[in-house]
């Protein structure tokens, strides 16, 4: 017997119109959609006129479902994996379904679409040569420098989710820890109240002080090669006094400034002495 076939399908983020032509076809055609939430995709299917049945795959029932949805396959069911918004296994449920398909020898197709990851991007006006994608931002303070710290890698676009109750706060820690680099806030992309703000986290951080936001947020953030005039230690006490530890402070500095750890790690042990840390 033949085995049915996955479809990795990419839905719209926010305009329903961002759907292609083929993607409502596979949706239309399979036995099964593996939705997020099944009431979200609803909405979806009903604007086109999808009748398909639907099961519901999220983060907290992947293990128990899974299998269920690799019988299927086996059987010779297609089945299409879709998320809430966007494209499945990208910050949201289906790897572990894809894996398994593939560790079994289930086709699985690609469907590409809607990303909130590349649709920011894509208008931020930064060099996309290179990028690297961070996931989302630790809620916590310290958890959140420390996350900024490990992007000191210089002259690189890293691209991440936060949320728009954190977006300040993080938009304030920014310059502590990288400088006041540039950076784009992209917020609910392909909504109705779409906006994408770009500049120096101080000013964009001031833009928004007294505005109450809401929706989706992408954080794009350009860190920059370190100045002629900039000053290893100087770098170093401005890191030991954000609280970061020795062996953090000594490989963040050591990039930045394209200098051997063994070198940097003697000026921190220098300093840190002088701070009496």
């Amino acid at each position: 017997m033949k085995t049915g076939a996955l479809f990795v399908v990419s839905t719209p983020i926010g305009n329903l119109e961002d759907i292609t032509l083929r993607a409502l076809r596979v949706l239309k055609e399979v036995g099964l959609i593996a939705a997020e939430d099944t009431r979200v995709t609803k909405k979806l299917l009903s604007h086109y006129g999808v009748s398909t049945p639907m099961t519901s795959y999220f983060e907290h029932n992947e293990l128990k479902k899974a299998p269920f949805l690799l019988e299927k396959l086996k059987g010779g069911t297609d089945i299409a994996i879709v998320t809430d918004a966007g494209t499945p296994g990208i910050s949201d449920p289906g790897y572990r379904l894809i894996r398994l398909a593939i560790e079994n020898s289930i086709e699985v197709v690609s469907i590409p679409g809607p990303s909130a990851l590349t649709s920011a991007l894509s208008v931020t006006g930064l060099p996309l040569d290179e990028f690297t994608f961070k996931g989302f931002i630790p809620a916590g303070q310290n958890a959140r420098k420390k996350f900024l710290l490990e992007l000191k890698t210089p002259e690189h676009t890293f691209i991440m989710y936060e949320s728009a109750r954190r977006i300040k706060d993080t938009l304030k820690d920014i310059p502590d820890v990288l400088g006041d680099v540039e950076v784009v806030v992209a917020r609910e992309m392909t909504k109705l109240h779409e906006e994408v703000l770009r500049g120096k986290a101080s000013v964009i951080c001031e833009k928004l002080r007294d505005r109450e936001l809401k929706g989706e947020i992408a954080l794009v953030i350009r860190t920059a090669k370190a100045s002629q005039a900039a000053d290893p230690a100087r770098e170093i006490e401005n890191l030991l006094k954000e609280g970061f530890g020795l062996k953090e402070v000594v490989k963040a500095v050591a990039l930045t400034f394209d200098l051997p750890k063994n070198e940097i790690y003697k000026e921190a042990l220098r300093v840190k002495s002088a701070l009496n840390l």
